[in-house]
């Protein structure tokens, strides 16, 4: 990345003296009594030649253009329907009605996403409920990989490594990651882990809406039921196998009683891919002040999400609108109140596009009130900057799962994040840790820490 600060301010000097000429010529040249006043006009002058005139809109929008294209773009969390990745149809690769595919990701400079490979959570724990997890896990392991090697080998690749995410970058394709969102296909046999691993799978949350076999999840704040006070015994075993083969730890969905002793139990730093800061927005999605510490603590990154209700508390819907949602959801068989993201999420990929699709129709007619805004999203980045240190903190989506807010509602506005950022005074530098530096220094420091982990293995097996 580019430094453009260094050459503007050699532009400058060189059509002006250095302050040091200008102090030495006044010493030798001038009474000692007028010396200071003199010397204080010069370095005032001075500083005001050096001083650039206020940036303009445009200036604004320019200088962020620069960035977004000298900066990698990535997005740690994008959801998938398999659906979407059949050869000879319209396909991913294509401007489909969803909020990220390549086109999109083209026409917003989005240069690289983990796609999720998400299984609801079942309440059994019998093995014929984790076969049917597993099977629809592998589904989407091989949706994904058909986009990079047969639907559009020549404009995406497969990334495993931070170093392919650079690579794949410069040759002006978009880079494919794997994330698994909830580890409830793993199962009761923990060698699945690998078996994920081998797919391209880089991060693995433990939990998701519901507590899972391996963790409690956040969901458990709503009636105070919690099934392991954390992380269950399994969970430890598969948070050391995550650790040996190079897998980060989510702690996006699992709860805070998990998380924390997800840090206490995991040899590398963990993320959190998908989050809210809770000071700002107080809901069990999101990072407490404690969290965020620890997280920083652990050499991990939060990667906060622009997911309207994680980013701010909103008003509540009109009576029609609700009577609306209420009579939507009976229609498609979901319980409870309110749009409920995560039960929409259980719903079978036909089933859940059909519902965003009747959600769009009912929001036209009965709007809803108003929603985050990129401003807002960028408020909770600041906040965590603030608390935590800029080496911590990430950006993610979580598009076609229920994320968005105003100016990023999907990919092809990726870049009115980083001219929010460049409005509030973030570096080029800084810009590029936030987009993605930070995270692939995790995945970097993962992978280095299994390598560590194998190598003490092989030498204890040989002994």
């Amino acid at each position: 990345m580019t430094d453009r600060s260094t050459g503007t301010a050699n532009v400058l000097l060189g059509g002006a003296p250095r302050v040091s000429d200008t102090r030495r010529r006044i010493a030798t040249t001038t009474p000692r009594h007028l010396a200071a006043a003199v010397l204080t006009l010069a370095a005032l002058g001075c500083a005001s030649a050096q001083t650039p005139a206020p940036a303009t809109a445009d200036d604004l929008v320019a200088r962020a253009r620069g960035i977004h294209e000298r900066v990698i773009t990535l997005d740690t969390h994008v959801d998938i329907n398999p659906g979407n990745f059949r050869v000879g149809q319209p396909n991913y690769k294509d401007r489909l009605n969803t909020q990220v595919n390549v086109a999109k990701m083209e026409e917003g400079g989005l240069d690289a996403a983990f796609l999720i490979v998400y299984v609801g959570q079942n309440p059994s724990f019998t093995s014929e409920a984790y076969a049917r997890a597993y099977n629809q896990a592998i589904e989407k392991f091989d949706a994904i990989h058909r986009l990079v090697d047969s639907i559009a080998p020549d404009r995406v690749a497969l990334a495993r490594t931070a170093d392919d995410v650079r690579r794949i970058s410069a040759q002006g394709k978009k880079a494919i990651l794997i994330g698994v969102e909830n580890g409830y296909p793993i199962g009761d046999d923990i060698t699945r882990v690998k078996t994920f691993y081998d797919r391209g799978a880089r991060y693995l949350s433990m939990a998701h809406n519901g507590h899972s076999q391996l963790s409690d999840s956040n969901t458990g704040e709503r009636d105070g039921k919690w099934q392991w006070n954390g992380v269950s015994p399994l969970g430890e075993q598969v948070i050391g196998e995550l650790n040996r083969w190079g897998i980060m730890v989510d702690i996006s969905h699992p709860s805070k009683q998990s998380m924390m002793r997800t840090l206490q139990l995991s040899k590398a730093p963990i993320i959190a891919s998908h989050s809210g800061v809770r000071a700002i927005c107080n809901h069990s999605r999101n990072l407490d002040d404690e969290q965020l510490k620890a997280l920083a603590k652990n050499g991990g990154v939060a990667q906060l999400v622009a997911f309207d209700a994680y980013v701010k508390e909103r008003a509540p819907d009109s009576p029609a609108r609700t009577q609306a949602i209420a009579a939507l959801r009976a229609e498609f068989g979901l319980t409870g109140g309110g749009l409920g993201a995560g039960a929409i999420q259980q719903l079978p990929a036909d089933k859940r596009s059909d519902f965003q699709r009747r959600l769009a129709e009912l929001n036209r007619q009965f709007p809803p009130p108003p929603r985050a805004t990129v401003a807002d999203f960028v408020n909770h980045i600041d906040y965590a900057v603030k608390l935590i240190g800029i080496d911590h903190v990430g950006i993610s989506s979580d598009f076609d799962g229920g994320g968005g807010v105003e100016g990023w509602s999907d990919a092809t506005e990726t870049f009115n994040v980083t001219l929010e950022l460049v409005r509030r005074g973030y570096t080029e530098a800084q810009i590029g840790k936030l987009w993605s530096g930070n995270l692939l220094r995790v995945l970097t420091d993962v992978q280095r820490v299994a390598r560590e982990l194998q190598q003490t293995s092989a030498v204890g097996a040989t002994r």
